[in-house]
């Protein structure tokens, strides 16, 4: 962004309502560790001297999280960054002074953030920075998995569905599209994350949803298992996944009361569901395929759980 504000930024620094995207972005602004994920890409990026200047890194970054948190197109990110001075100003993007980046430019950084895996690593990062803040807790895991719906149709060029989705049925109604499996603590915060095609069982991808610390794990009846309870307590974990029963033996009373009570702690898990699904509208697959859209996950979580942090990772006011 350049130095000098045009007269277009000033009357709009002067405005009397600060709006709820205005407030939203300056507090992602001032939690997000910039410095840190800057770091990890820019060995990926391409260098100044090689044809075409590439526009500033961490402007890419923040127009990618823009992308996420209003569920943006590459096209559409474009027209919002024309459109929306709040936007711009997160991206650090002055009209008549800066270069926009097109949407091919905005492909571009999303397809190298695909290619070397780099949302993994921004996930991680993220998770470091949580427990040296001490915002990350380890004494208990909560699992949970959530379905996210693909096309199903086969109006398209290939006239198929997407072979890597599968369909699953809950309750009375068939989901076809992928899962997304998180281990969080009893705060909600995501520290692990597996992608799957939503007719895997859940309790398949249980011990990839474990940091191997637990005191103690929660879960639904997805994950209930005889033999997984006994070895749990037998490593000093307490098993308080939902008991499940069968329809020639259904559980009792007593059972489905403590089933409710475990249900009030292992609701917390669904937290960053809420924000990924709800507030950032992550609940269709964009692309093609299981890893494209693990790449999109990895971010959304790493995003959401500075999010659901932010009152404690926010400057402290002098």
């Amino acid at each position: 962004m350049g130095e000098q504000p045009t007269f277009a930024a000033m009357a709009w620094a002067q405005k009397g309502k600060v709006t709820r995207r205005e407030r939203f972005l300056a507090e992602m602004d001032a939690v997000i560790p910039w410095t840190r994920l800057v770091a990890l890409i820019a060995p990926h990026y391409p260098k100044r001297g090689n044809g075409r200047p590439p526009m500033e890194l961490e402007t890419m970054l923040r127009i990618y999280f823009l992308q996420q948190w209003f569920d943006l197109a590459d096209p559409q990110a474009e027209d919002a960054l024309y459109d929306s001075e709040a936007m711009r100003r997160f991206a650090h993007v002055e009209l008549g002074v800066d270069a926009v980046p097109d949407e091919s430019t905005i492909l571009r950084f999303r397809r190298l953030l695909e290619t070397h895996r780099l949302t993994a690593a921004i996930f991680a990062a993220v998770k470091a920075l949580l427990t040296e803040k001490r915002l990350l807790l380890k004494a208990g895991t909560i699992v949970d998995a959530t379905i996210i719906a693909a096309p199903s149709s086969t109006k398209n060029a290939t006239q198929t569905r997407d072979p890597e989705m599968k369909q699953t049925r809950k309750g009375n109604a068939w989901h076809f599209g992928m899962k997304l499996h998180v281990g969080t603590d009893r705060r909600g915060v995501v520290h692990s994350l597996t992608t799957t095609d939503a007719a895997t069982a859940d309790i398949t991808q249980l011990p990839e949803l474990l940091h191997g610390d637990e005191r103690v794990l929660y879960g639904d009846r997805a994950y209930w298992s005889r033999a997984h309870q006994a070895e749990f307590e037998a490593a000093g974990v307490r098993y308080r996944v939902n008991r499940r029963g069968r329809p020639a033996a259904p559980i009792s009373q007593r059972w489905r009361a403590i089933n409710r009570a475990r249900s009030r702690i292992r609701a917390r898990g669904e937290h960053a569901f809420h924000v990924v699904k709800r507030l950032w509208r992550f609940t269709k697959v964009r692309y093609r395929g299981l890893a494209k859209n693990e790449v999109r996950a990895f971010a959304a979580f790493a995003l959401a759980n500075l999010y659901l942090m932010r009152k404690h990772l926010l400057p402290r006011p002098a």
